[in-house]
């Protein structure tokens, strides 16, 4: 089975937007946290769009699923440090905003793409017996 194109899958595209968004804000974090919430933030956008990538080279649905699981986890956790950043004032509500509008539309596209997966499964599955 061929490699599915990654760079098609509108969750990819949409979360490596997100994440290079999180590296341009967090630039302007304080110098203190470049090994705290800098790092964390960075390392939990950038683990959104490397497992859609890593999953969509997986051969099985199952195996791509588990790493699209692995991808909401890390963009929930994401969603959490923006809005942390947001109370502690590292964020502007210009740059919450524009973080928090584009994680919304990225979890809701990737929250589809599993729903999709998971319902064309089942009907795989169904079909099999």
């Amino acid at each position: 089975m061929r490699a599915r194109d990654y760079t098609k899958i509108k969750a990819w595209q949409l979360s490596d937007k997100l994440a290079i968004m999180v590296y341009n804000v967090t630039r302007s974090f304080p110098r203190s946290e470049i090994f705290g919430l800098t790092s964390q933030m960075r390392r939990a956008a950038v683990s959104v769009p490397a497992n859609i990538v890593e999953g969509s080279a997986r051969k099985h649905q199952s195996e791509y699923l588990q790493f699209l699981y692995t991808s909401i986890g890390s963009l929930v956790e994401l969603g959490y440090y923006i809005r942390f950043s947001k109370e502690i004032g590292y964020l502007d509500r210009q740059n919450f905003d524009d973080l928090n509008s584009l994680y919304e539309q990225t979890i809701r596209t990737l929250r589809a793409l599993i729903n999709f997966i998971e319902k064309s499964k089942v009907k795989d599955q169904g079909s099999k017996v």
